[in-house]
């Protein structure tokens, strides 16, 4: 039985051969389902839950930790099913268990473990729970990632349960930073785990490290990957997502990004005149055009999520934009892309619905969509590859 102490035991499930999680977020390095049984000497609380799936496997591991004893209270700092899943099979092995969580997460898990008679104790920000010797203090994450996050500290050991935050798709088999075998490995998860989860919540990233440099934690032990802890990368992390985080400078030069697929190169071309016109209005921006075909859509996605404005360029395909593009849209960041500007291009041949198709999904995502689109049938003449360099001036000046 792994432990962080010999009053906290961990109760993780290992899953090395994950490579795509929650659908479209990619795991080369598998994952880990972190839990934990924290032991008091009145007391014993379970910290989070697990993945459906393995459900067996997780109650076993309980059942280890706590030695034929009973859990009194399941904490559950965020109910996405990975973490909750498996909290129906839980209630059923100790239905006397108390689920401890915050007010969105009463909802939720409801809803998760199909029991509407479910009543979990509601606890707020700053609230505790004594086990003897042991406190456990709940301390309000909201959107770390979900509405309902929270963080539960341990005072007496400096340790916190920080759920998603600082966390890793990452299969760590002896769990904590300082036994990473495969460094370089664990940084990129590390990254592409931001990337794909914190990302949106930028402002909110900020307050969570605010409130946890404010506990100095010893040891932070997420929901997934390896703990972190002081003599290894916990301070790393930190000064990563700071960084990550952080709001750009007023200064900055705008970044102004074109993605465009192109069968026969008209909408290249087209492309290529946008930027053009976009560098001749604003050349203290930074334009950068991106051909999909063969794109890491991830990368991609982020270069998007973090543009000041973009433009969207797709020949027509079957009535529709080309598949290319509509998989650089499920990378979109639908929290913060309100009011983010967007403009849209490309050559057609029998008809044109991929513009307005494209233009209609933005919208719905609460984009501010520019108009007019920048179309023309098959290949452009240079009249039109002036018309373009003049639309992507306009789309710029708009800007201002």
């Amino acid at each position: 039985m792994h432990a962080i102490n010999d009053k906290v035991f961990i109760t993780s499930v290992l899953n090395p051969n994950m490579r795509v999680f929650d659908v479209v977020m990619c795991t080369e390095y598998g994952t880990s389902y972190n839990s934990y049984v924290v032991v008091g000497s009145d007391k014993t609380a379970l910290i989070d839950a697990n993945h459906a799936t393995f459900s067996h496997e997780w109650l076993e591991k309980v059942d280890e930790a706590l030695g034929g004893g009973k859990p009194d209270y399941l904490v559950l700092n965020h109910t996405e099913p990975d973490h909750s899943g498996c909290v129906a099979a839980c209630l059923k092995r100790y239905p006397e268990l108390e689920v401890v969580c915050s007010a969105a997460a009463a909802i939720n898990i409801k809803h998760i473990t199909n029991l509407p008679e479910l009543e979990p104790r509601v606890v707020k920000d700053g609230e505790s729970i004594d086990l003897g010797g042991l406190t456990l203090q709940f301390v309000s994450a909201p959107f770390l990632h979900w509405p309902d996050t929270m963080f539960t500290w341990i005072p007496e050991q400096k340790l916190l349960f920080s759920c998603d935050f600082l966390g890793a798709h990452f299969c760590e088999p002896r769990l904590f930073d300082h036994k990473i075998v495969f460094a370089r490995d664990y940084t990129t998860a590390f990254k592409e785990y931001y990337d794909a989860i914190m990302a949106p919540f930028g402002p909110w990233v900020a307050k969570g490290l605010d409130k946890l440099e404010a506990l100095d934690p010893e040891v932070v032990a997420p929901s997934h990957g390896p703990i972190l802890t002081k003599r290894g990368r916990l301070a790393t992390g930190i000064e990563h997502y700071r960084a990550w985080s952080a709001v750009p400078a007023a200064d900055t030069p705008r970044k102004i990004s074109l993605f465009y697929c192109s069968a026969y190169g008209n909408t290249q071309k087209l492309a290529a005149a946008i930027a053009t016109g976009i560098r001749k209005a604003l050349p203290e921006a930074r334009v950068c055009a991106h051909d999909l075909v063969d794109a890491d859509m991830a990368h991609l996605g982020a270069e998007l999520n973090s543009s000041d404005a973009f433009l969207l360029g797709s020949p027509t395909l079957n009535r529709d934009a080309v598949p290319p593009i509509w998989n650089l849209v499920a990378e979109i960041d639908a929290v913060n892309i309100a009011k983010r500007p967007v403009a849209f291009f490309g050559s057609y041949g029998w008809s044109g619905e991929a513009l307005p198709a494209l233009s209609e999904r933005l919208a719905t995502l609460k984009a501010a969509v520019y108009e007019p689109q920048f179309r023309v049938r098959f290949v452009p003449s240079e009249n039109e590859l002036d018309a373009a360099e003049e639309f992507g001036a306009e789309f710029a000046r708009s800007l201002e």
